[in-house]
């Protein structure tokens, strides 16, 4: 029984071309910032920011799914181990962003200034 190997240059680039291309359009967005994303709000937050979570969550599972070789393991494996964290940064993200409106509100509304 012999073992055949397998070049996975093509893998590897596609990887790459694939995370550089998020990349380069988050770049791009922060840098340009245009005004349909950047001055219209969705739930109290600029679109603009939507997409960048957006984007560094595909990022995210696109590393899982190349570099932790999720992509051969069977689907009830790949939920075990992306659904928690999926579910643990949204549940994050919804906690930062609440208390973050709360202690703006506190700060913009009350007689107490900002001093920081």
């Amino acid at each position: 029984m012999s073992h055949v190997h397998v070049s996975n240059i093509g893998r590897i680039w596609k990887v790459f071309g694939i995370l550089s291309a998020v990349t380069i359009v988050e770049v791009y967005l922060g840098i340009v910032k245009p005004d349909f994303l950047f001055m219209n709000d969705f739930l109290s937050m600029n679109i603009l920011n939507w997409v960048f979570y957006a984007l560094t969550l595909y990022k995210a599972y696109y590393i899982v799914w190349a570099f932790m070789h999720m992509e051969g393991e069977k689907s009830t494996l790949r939920s075990a181990v992306v659904f928690p964290v999926i579910f643990l940064i949204l549940y994050l993200l919804f906690i930062l962003l609440t208390e973050g409106d709360y202690i703006y509100e506190v700060f913009k509304n009350s007689t107490i200034k900002w001093n920081f």
